[in-house]
């Protein structure tokens, strides 16, 4: 079993880097963890989407 953990500012763009690796990659996906982390740094919300894929290779 293997692991690929994402992290990305904007859910679109972690959500578009899944798939590519999904489509590129020949792999059996055992699970996908998600996690959204949220901060106020000043006066501004910053957002941390991430995710971890556990896979096989086929």
């Amino acid at each position: 079993m293997k692991v690929k953990i994402f992290d990305d500012e904007d859910e679109s763009d972690l959500e578009e880097d899944i798939n590519n690796f999904i489509s590129e990659n020949e792999i059996e996906i055992i699970d996908i963890k998600y996690q959204v982390g949220v901060s106020i740094f000043s006066e501004e919300q910053v957002f941390c989407f991430s995710a971890m894929i556990m896979y096989k290779e086929k």
